[in-house]
């Protein structure tokens, strides 16, 4: 991680998007925080559904907003929860932060201080673009 990204002020932004979250059956409220490559960043709540399938994580919902936005390089995703506990990416939010290039992932510990990890930590041998031998838009 570098100097340019501070990990408690992450850490916050995410934690202010999971106080908007929408989760009215499991009242368990997901925030993220990303940094593109180009250091513009993007919030996302999760978004729970009815139909429980139909759910969207928050790391999901930032990484969306980013793309939409053009954005095909990400530098870290630093995830909240209001709830006093770590919350780590779910497998499908990890395999996303693959295809975007996610170098660092930071998560808020209970007691509200950041961890930083490596995505490769959290996901190793990863099945991304360059497993299936061609370039993608995300390098």
């Amino acid at each position: 991680m570098t100097a340019d990204h501070d990990a408690f002020g992450l850490i916050e932004q995410a934690a202010e998007a999971a106080g908007r979250a929408y989760a009215p059956y499991s009242n368990f409220h997901v925030g993220a925080a990303i940094v593109a490559a180009d250091a513009s960043t993007y919030l996302g709540g999760n978004v729970e559904n009815a139909a429980y399938g139909s759910a969207i994580c928050a790391e999901g919902a930032a990484i969306a907003a980013a793309a939409t936005a053009g954005v095909r390089k990400i530098d870290v995703v630093a995830i909240a929860c209001t709830e006093t506990m770590e919350c780590y990416p779910c497998g499908n939010c990890r395999q996303l932060m693959v295809e975007f290039g996610v170098d660092t992932v930071i998560v808020q510990e209970p007691d509200g201080s950041p961890r930083v990890h490596t995505l490769a930590e959290l996901l190793p041998h990863s099945f991304g673009p360059s497993s299936l031998g061609a370039a993608s838009d995300s390098t």
